[in-house]
C-alpha cells in the first residue's frame, strides 16, 4: 500500500495484475527474472510495513524518493508473472485522492500543505517524463468496489481460514486476463441494455480500459488485503460477493428485475456494514 494510503487505515483491498516476464522490456525483464529466481518475494504485509515506516519522520514522506524494485510473484501455467509494486507512482495517485477521504483539518495535520504541494510538483515533473506509466495495483480503502467483483467467478474464490498462531485469513480471487476482459464486456453490455449510464457503468469502463494496458496472458487478482483484519471470520467465510454480482447481472440479462434487486440488496447490506466500521474507528 502506498504510504499516503496508510495514513488513513491499513484496511484496504487490492486489484492486481501479474504480467508474464515477456511483457517487460530489457533491462527490466532481466531484473524481474533474477528477482523471481530468488524465491523470497516479500508479502503484502512487508509492503505495508515499509510504507508505514515512511510516515515516522517529521515531516512525513508521503511518496518514496526512489521507486520500489520489489514485486509480487506468481506462476501461471508454468509461466512466471510479476506484479511490480510501483510504490512511488501509487503514492502520488493516492495523494490525489486524500482530499476526498479526510477532512481538511485532519489532512493538514497528517500531511502539511507544503509537503503535499512538493509531492504534487514532483509528480507533475515525473509524468512529463513518463506519460504512459500506469500502476499494476489498484487500492480501495474500507471496501471492495462492486465493479471489481464483475471480473471474477465464484469458483475462482480462494478462502483460507486464519490460524491459531495469529495467522490472518486470506480471501482472494484470481482469473486469467482474457476472462476478466470478457466478463467486463458482458457486464457492460447487460447494464447498458438495462439502464442509463451511471457510476457502476463508468467504473467498469475505467477498469476495462486499465486491463487493456496489460499483456493478454496476465493474471488478475482481487485480494481482500487488510479487510480480513476487520471482518469477522464467519462473515469472510460466507462472503460470496462475486457470486452476488454475477447473479445480479444474469438476472438483468434475463429481464428479472426482482432477482437483480435481491442480489444488489445482499451486496449493499454486506458492504454497508463494512463501511460503518470505518466511521466507528
Amino acid at each position: 500500500m502506498p504510504a499516503v494510503s496508510s495514513v488513513i487505515v491499513p484496511y484496504a483491498s487490492y486489484l492486481r495484475v501479474y504480467e508474464p516476464l515477456a511483457a517487460f522490456p530489457e533491462p527490466e525483464r532481466g531484473h524481474w527474472a533474477r528477482y523471481a529466481r530468488r524465491g523470497t518475494a516479500p508479502t503484502a504485509q512487508d509492503e505495508l510495513r515499509r510504507s508505514l515506516a515512511d510516515l515516522l519522520p517529521t515531516p512525513p514522506v508521503p511518496v518514496p524518493v526512489h521507486e520500489s524494485a520489489d514485486a509480487f510473484v506468481a506462476e501461471v501455467d508454468g509461466v512466471v508473472c510479476v506484479c511490480p509494486w510501483r510504490t512511488r507512482l501509487r503514492g502520488w495517485l493516492a495523494l490525489e485522492e486524500l482530499p476526498g477521504l479526510l477532512p481538511a483539518s485532519v489532512l493538514d495535520v497528517v500531511l502539511p500543505p507544503v509537503v503535499r504541494g512538493q509531492a504534487a510538483a514532483d509528480y507533475e515533473r515525473w509524468r512529463e517524463r513518463n506519460p504512459d506509466a500506469r500502476p499494476w495495483i489498484r487500492t480501495a480503502v474500507w471496501q471492495v468496489p462492486v465493479r471489481w467483483f464483475a471480473l471474477f467467478a465464484d469458483e475462482e474464490r480462494e478462502y483460507v481460514a486464519g490460524g491459531g498462531s495469529g495467522k490472518a485469513p486470506v480471501l482472494r480471487y484470481r482469473t486469467p486476463m482474457v476472462q476478466a476482459r470478457r466478463r467486463v464486456a458482458r457486464a457492460l453490455k447487460t447494464l447498458r441494455d438495462a439502464r442509463e449510464e451511471g457510476p457502476l457503468i463508468e467504473g467498469l469502463v475505467d477498469v476495462g480500459r486499465w486491463l487493456e494496458e496489460f499483456h493478454p496472458r496476465s493474471l488478475v487478482e482481487l485480494d481482500y488485503g487488510g479487510l480480513v483484519h476487520v471482518l469477522p471470520e464467519d462473515a469472510l467465510a460466507e462472503d460470496r460477493s462475486a457470486a452476488d454480482v454475477a447473479a445480479g447481472i444474469a438476472a438483468l440479462r434475463a429481464g428479472d428485475g426482482a432477482g437483480a434487486g435481491e442480489a444488489y440488496e445482499r451486496l449493499t447490506e454486506r458492504w454497508s456494514a463494512v463501511r460503518n466500521r470505518q466511521h466507528a474507528n
